[in-house]
């Protein structure tokens, strides 16, 4: 009987041995298997784009909340920017959108090529995926292998990814749309419109009769100030639309001729590889979703910027949709709608960036946005002044000015410290539209209810609202003596060898909505 039990207890060591030493090796082989896996680390994480997995997950959806509206059908190639997020982020969501709800086997990711030789040939990444702070997006490693069958239209060359932000950028944005998608991420490394055409038509071959997404990862003009981007980017676009690779090319080498315009479309080559292989493809409904350039952003300047366009392509014959680029040439007339616009903006600023570092970008979307005027904003707090700044320079669209002086308003007024996530739901907003200011002969012309007034003397200057004076109950000279205060002058200083200036506002608030 002890010699059953013993038998049955050395039985059940053994078994319980055999199955410990079946998970180890599993293990074993997992571990091995997933310390081979040969993943591209990000490269321009924490500099491009928000580090933070929580932080990029919410920037993201808080893009795709103010994207365009959709245009309707399955998009299978689309156009969008590179840049920091900052500045083209919500132009890449505007173009991403379009694919939201719909469904991929895979998404080719065609990149600028910025840090590698051209050798006339896509550069396939020999490895298992990228990584972001969204986790790992992983290559279809067949599609790999089909195109590099193409003659030397496709070679690896894992040097030319080390270092090229223009595939990783749009990473994050395929991780949230399509989770389940693996990726293609082909750094186009042309220069001829010959090679580009070879290397769609390709690609084309390849994409025939699967579930794909072809984007091509460009930016627009670089360098000219605000107003000659607005015209070569249009040009540009406009372009596009055609669908036809010499007119694209012929169009962005024009561009380059205008001022200070380095480039038309530093991903051109991108570009005229997704339009070969769209018509190939029969996918000939393009439409310009979005446009910007830097110089519209909050942090960006007019005087030097780069251009961001969203375009998708959908399945079916040529039809062209550029209704987005019918840019509005300014007005001085703030309409109802304006005005709710331009306070939702300055509010939705604030609050963005203080609880997601997110820059809201200004839209333009009517004639008196885009005019170039000054602005002030004035936050409140029970009525109790919580912060006012204004730019009185008449050189950026007023959405932008808006934009602007709410972020400096909140953040940069030295008299009050930063604005916090608490104090948002109890500040009231008020906005002041500039006219231009026009030199005056002295105090006796300033009108008080009406005008605004700047004050400059030996190097000094100063500037009230129209509103102020009537606020506080001041009479002229009660304005003018706490205008030379605020300047760091005498309060009678205004009575010799000053200069002032006067202007109007419009002034609209959230509390009288």
């Amino acid at each position: 009987m002890e010699d059953k039990t013993l038998n049955k207890n050395i039985k059940l060591k053994s078994l319980i041995l055999k199955i410990e030493f079946f998970v180890l090796a599993v293990f074993l082989i997992s571990f091995m298997g997933a310390d081979k896996m040969k993943i591209r680390e990000p490269y321009v994480s924490g500099k491009f784009y928000e580090g933070n997995a929580s932080k990029l997950s919410s920037y993201i959806d808080l893009l795709f909340e103010d994207a365009v509206p959709q245009k309707g059908g399955k998009p299978r190639g689309l156009i969008v920017p590179h840049a920091g997020y900052p500045y083209s982020g919500q132009i890449a969501a505007d173009g991403f959108y379009q694919a939201k709800g719909y469904e991929y086997d895979f998404v080719v990711i065609l990149g600028t090529n910025h840090t590698a030789i051209p050798q006339e040939c896509g550069y396939l990444y020999d490895g298992d995926g990228f990584k972001t702070p969204l986790g790992n997006s992983y290559i279809d490693t067949k599609i790999n292998e089909e195109l590099s069958k193409k003659g030397l239209l496709f070679k690896y060359n894992n040097d030319a990814h080390s270092r090229e932000h223009s595939i990783e950028v749009e990473i994050p944005f395929i991780q949230k749309l399509f989770p389940k998608a693996k990726i293609v991420p082909i750094v186009i490394a042309a220069s001829s419109l010959e090679s580009a055409e070879k290397i769609g038509g390709a690609l084309a071959e390849v994409l025939k009769d699967k579930n794909f997404l072809v984007v091509a990862s460009s930016d627009l003009s670089h360098y000219p100030d605000f107003d000659v981007a607005n015209i070569v980017d249009k040009e540009t676009l406009t372009a596009i639309a055609t669908m036809d690779n010499e007119t694209i090319f012929k169009t962005a080498k024009k561009g380059e001729l205008k001022a200070n315009v380095d480039t038309s479309a530093c991903g051109v080559a991108p570009i005229m590889v997704l339009v070969k292989a769209m018509n190939e493809l029969s996918s000939r409904r393009v439409s310009i979703i979005s446009y910007a350039n830097s110089g519209q952003c909050v942090i960006g300047e007019t005087d030097r910027v780069v251009g961001y366009g969203a375009v998708s392509f959908c399945e079916g014959l040529y039809e062209k949709d550029v209704s987005a680029l019918d840019l509005p040439k300014g007005s001085e007339n703030i309409s109802e709608k304006d005005r709710e616009y331009l306070l939702k903006l300055a509010r939705r600023t604030i609050s963005n960036y203080l609880n997601y570092g997110l820059l809201t970008l200004p839209r333009f979307t009517s004639d008196s946005l885009i005019k170039k005027q000054g602005a002030f904003v004035t936050l409140t707090k029970k009525g109790d002044l919580r912060g006012c700044i204004g730019h009185m320079a008449e050189d950026t669209p007023l959405a932008t000015t808006v934009a602007k002086m709410a972020l400096s308003a909140a953040f940069q007024d030295t008299r009050f410290y930063p604005v916090t996530k608490d104090e948002i739901k109890d500040l009231e907003l008020e906005i002041s539209v500039l006219t231009p200011m026009k030199e005056v002969k002295g105090p006796t012309d300033i009108v008080i209810g009406r005008d605004g007034t700047l004050i400059q003397k030996g190097g000094r200057s100063a500037v009230f609202l129209p509103q102020v004076a009537p606020e506080q109950g001041w009479s002229r000279e009660e304005m003018l003596e706490h205008l030379c205060m605020k300047a760091g002058l005498s309060p009678d200083a205004y009575k010799s060898n000053c200069r002032f200036f006067t202007f109007q506002a419009i002034v609209f608030s959230e509390k009288h909505r």
